[in-house]
């Protein structure tokens, strides 16, 4: 798999510098968390869920969570259990079909050993288990049960920790749970692949629900808890892990009614109307939280609806500013560091504090490619599979 690989080939070269490379399920993990990009989740009750995947897969989405857990009711469980054994049996038999990173959402520890003994062979299509409400109390039981399911099916498993605990967000209790969550997924960081942050479940200890105008940072309560995560679990020294944006909670069915005009010449009058009107279409917040996701240190996005994943991904194309300034910083002879001017002469790149940063663009840049020098996000967002 590989994003924008739902694109014919002459439109990626037309689109990029350097094209996104191909990666499989079997990839090193710091590939895969850098390349998870916009994680599409659905619930597992869904009855032609396989068909979903597919479709979702074809549309270039490359990460998706199959939920057991607050998407459905209580009483659904059992059902939805049994729908997802199904309904992987359905894609293992569909030979040569292009699928997503799978991952299954579960509510308690012991769900993890249950479904990959009643997924038998077709676990060979799972990537692994997004595990909620993750402390230090709740996450080792999971992380124990994740390894013996990966031992019991020899299939590599990831976990995909969910930071959304009351005890993260009040003050009196941050410290200490963000140091036992540190403590958790440091001892079992060869199967954590990246860590998600649960906004919704933030908000909900307080009433609060941001409008399509606000972004998570403009939830003063929300931005510092995100801090707090980045700062103890996002560092850049070796010790970090990949965390991943907040979910974007609107969308509007008619979204695509935009891709005719997507699909314009960007050089014409109607470019500018366009941007516009994503604007006026309430895209203008989530296409800020993206920013801001990255200014702040996380890298890919839950999404809870399809029109959110061509934005999110268009956003995560490093420019080819970007990647000149990252080459700069990170040629050999620049061991020494220094500072020197930008390629495009209009920034300081001094080499040893941008280091990080350069290393992080040149890892984004593996996965989601470079944009030739002429192109922005209206042409990336307006990239769509071959007719």
């Amino acid at each position: 798999m590989r994003h924008f690989g739902h694109i014919a080939p002459e439109e990626r070269r037309r689109l990029f510098y350097r094209e996104p490379s191909v990666f499989t399920a079997d990839s090193p993990a710091r590939v895969l968390a850098a390349a998870l990009g916009a994680t599409l989740y659905s619930p597992a009750t869904r009855p032609r869920l396989a068909d979903d995947v597919v479709k979702q897969a074809g549309r270039g989405v490359v990460s998706m969570v199959l939920c057991l857990e607050d998407s459905i009711d209580d009483a659904e469980v059992v059902g939805a259990e049994e729908n997802l054994v199904r309904q992987f049996a359905d894609l293992a038999g569909r030979s040569g079909a292009e699928l997503p990173l799978l991952f299954v959402r579960v509510r308690e520890p012991a769900q993890i050993p249950d479904l990959v003994r009643r997924l038998g062979p077709t676990v060979r299509l799972l990537s692994g288990f997004v595990l909620p409400k993750f402390t230090e109390e709740r996450g080792v039981p999971f992380m124990e049960a994740l390894g013996a399911a990966e031992s019991a099916s020899g299939r590599r498993l990831f976990a995909m920790p969910v930071l959304e605990s009351p005890g993260l967000l009040y003050l009196e209790t941050r410290r200490e749970t963000l140091e036992g969550i540190s403590r958790t997924v440091d001892k079992y960081r060869d199967r954590v692949l990246a860590l998600r942050l649960g906004v919704t479940d933030f908000c909900s200890a307080y009433g609060l629900r941001r409008a399509p105008d606000m972004t998570a940072y403009d939830v003063q309560i929300v931005a510092s808890v995100i801090a707090d995560v980045v700062n103890m679990l996002g560092r850049a020294d070796g010790t970090g892990f990949t965390v991943t944006g907040p979910v974007w909670e609107y969308f509007r069915v008619q979204e695509r009614m935009f891709k005719p005009q997507l699909r314009r010449s960007p050089f014409t009058p109607e470019a500018e109307d366009l941007r516009n009107a994503l604007i006026e279409h309430d895209l203008d917040g989530l296409l800020r939280e993206i920013a801001l996701d990255r200014a702040n240190g996380l890298l890919g996005k839950t999404c809870i609806h399809p029109s959110h994943v061509p934005a999110v991904h268009a956003l995560s194309v490093v420019t080819h500013e970007e990647y000149s300034d990252a080459q700069d910083i990170l040629r050999p002879e620049r061991g020494g560091g220094g500072v020197l001017r930008s390629a495009y002469t209009n920034k300081m790149n001094e080499v040893k504090p941008h280091r990080a940063w350069a290393e992080r663009t040149l890892q984004r840049a593996e996965v989601f490619g470079v944009a030739n020098e002429d192109i922005g996000f209206v042409e990336l967002l307006a990239a769509g599979p071959p007719t």
